[in-house]
């Protein structure tokens, strides 16, 4: 007899004791996954103690740097004559700059066309980038006379084809375009008769990116594009390649571009327009308040990550992930003391951070009085340096301790990176049993249920035979009355 649900035939609540005995049977699972949640809970926690831990080394690197403190920034007298930025390696200084002349680039246009897109002519195109040497500018025709042309070995020559694809103006300035060979071009109209005009301009600025043109072909495209500043030249020079000129404290200095790095030692400077103006190179003590400011902020935030993950609810009776954890407090405890251990003393004999404003509260975390801390920075900025840094050969300063021991804490055999990987060998180990406990109880519960169904189906039989029987004897009854 076949029985579809286990209790069906029987009549007996055979489905609902197989549930109640696989519950039951199921009761050490509850209690591993508890285990694992629990574990689970304390590796997020302390997976953000590992996360304020690096915002604090970041922060701590930050002035780990002795020439940090020696950071400048620039200030100009007048803007509208140039910018200045200042990078790691400048120093203090002040300098009187007369910028005399811009650097700009060549720039050429092609006599005029009756149409844009009417046939030229065809051939290979050659440019050269080099300089311009001697000869006279004739500022009307923009053509030199006598002059010479000096290529620029660096800069090999670029060559571009135009046949019947391509020998339309348009097609011109497409093809000199798409071969990106530092050379821009466009069409200019002018209104004229023939008003449409192949504009040619160098990418870079300079003396040395003067153009000389070549061109193998129809002489239709020769007198459009040649250009030899040594010999013929078809087109019309509109602005002449030349670098910028300035004077930094007396001294001559020339730039192809409008951009001088290093003129001044660490200083890149953005030349506007010509004129003279004052810059002055100080010591940067805002950027190095930050980053003191963020250090501060860094260690607050561990302490407050730490309050949270150990604060213990009397109400609720409720204990956080790391109430009672004894590796959260001993890394705890070396934080505070690499911070509370007085320094050898730099310049002016500074050891302790209370003497640039930075004291421990009574609830662990750190204040700054900024009043105290700008004095400091504005008297003895070496001594402040000292405090938290040393050379690459020292071990003192503040900053350069407190990243080594989160180092230390983090790394392979650390305090912090021992607690992880046990918490994660232990969930591994738990995963284990859980599955092995499983595994035992879904064999139980088949088993039960076999059992079940052979009972359900023996008890299902014996119903039906006592009712055929009752059918009979009650049958045998009737025929005797």
């Amino acid at each position: 007899m076949a029985i579809s649900s286990i209790g069906v035939g029987s009549n007996l609540e055979l489905g609902t004791l197989l549930t109640n005995l696989e519950t039951a049977e199921s009761q050490p699972l509850k209690l591993i996954q508890s285990k694992a949640t629990s574990y689970t809970t304390k590796l997020s926690a302390f997976s953000q103690v590992q996360g304020a831990l690096t915002a604090l080394k970041t922060a701590s690197d930050k002035l780990n740097s002795p020439s940090f403190f020696q950071t400048v920034k620039a200030a100009v007298s007048d803007p509208k004559i140039l910018s200045a930025a200042a990078g790691e390696t400048a120093a203090a200084g002040s300098y009187s700059i007369d910028v005399t002349q811009l650097a700009q680039p060549q720039s050429l246009v092609s006599a005029g066309q009756a149409g844009a897109t009417t046939a030229i002519g065809s051939g290979k195109i050659t440019v050269n980038f080099g300089t311009i040497n001697g000869g006279t500018l004739d500022p009307a025709t923009g053509q030199y006379t006598g002059a010479g042309f000096n290529a620029d070995v660096s800069r090999p020559a670029a060559e571009i084809t135009i046949d019947a694809s391509n020998n339309t103006l348009e097609g011109i300035r497409n093809a000199i375009n798409k071969a990106d060979i530092g050379v821009t071009a466009s069409i200019v109209n002018d209104g004229s008769g023939t008003p449409f005009r192949l504009v040619l301009a160098s990418k870079r600025s300079g003396e040395a990116s003067s153009m000389q043109i070549s061109v193998a072909g129809d002489a239709a495209l020769q007198n459009l594009v040649g250009y030899n500043p040594a010999g013929a030249q078809s087109m019309r020079q509109t602005a002449v390649a030349q670098d910028a000129k300035l004077n930094v404290n007396g001294i001559d200095i020339t730039s192809s571009g409008n951009t001088v790095s290093e003129a001044i030692q660490g200083v890149t400077l953005t030349l506007a327009t010509t004129g003279k103006t004052d810059l002055r190179t100080t010591s940067d003590t805002g950027t190095v308040s930050t980053a003191i400011t963020a250090f501060v902020n860094a260690y607050n935030s561990l302490q407050s990550t730490s309050d949270k993950l150990t604060a213990y609810d009397a109400e609720t009776k409720t204990a956080a992930a790391l109430t009672g954890d004894q590796t959260l407090r001993t890394m705890l405890s070396r934080v505070r003391q690499t911070l509370t251990t007085p320094q050898p003393g730099g310049p002016k004999d500074m050891k302790v951070l209370s003497e640039i404003g930075i004291t421990l509260q009574k609830d662990g975390t750190l204040a700054i009085d900024d009043a105290k801390l700008s004095k400091a920075l504005s008297d003895n900025l070496p001594g402040v340096a000292a405090l938290f840094t040393s050379e690459t050969s020292g071990t003192s300063g503040f900053a350069k301790q407190m990243g080594a021991l989160v180092t230390d804490l983090t790394s392979t055999g650390g305090a912090l990176k021992a607690a992880t990987d046990g918490i994660g060998s232990t969930l591994d180990d738990l995963t284990d049993q859980y599955n092995a406990v499983q595994k035992r109880v879904d064999a139980t519960v088949a088993r039960y249920r076999a059992q079940f169904t052979q009972l359900d189906v023996l008890v299902a039989t014996m119903n039906n035979t006592m009712s055929y029987l009752t059918q009979q004897f009650a049958a045998m009854s009737n025929s005797t009355k």
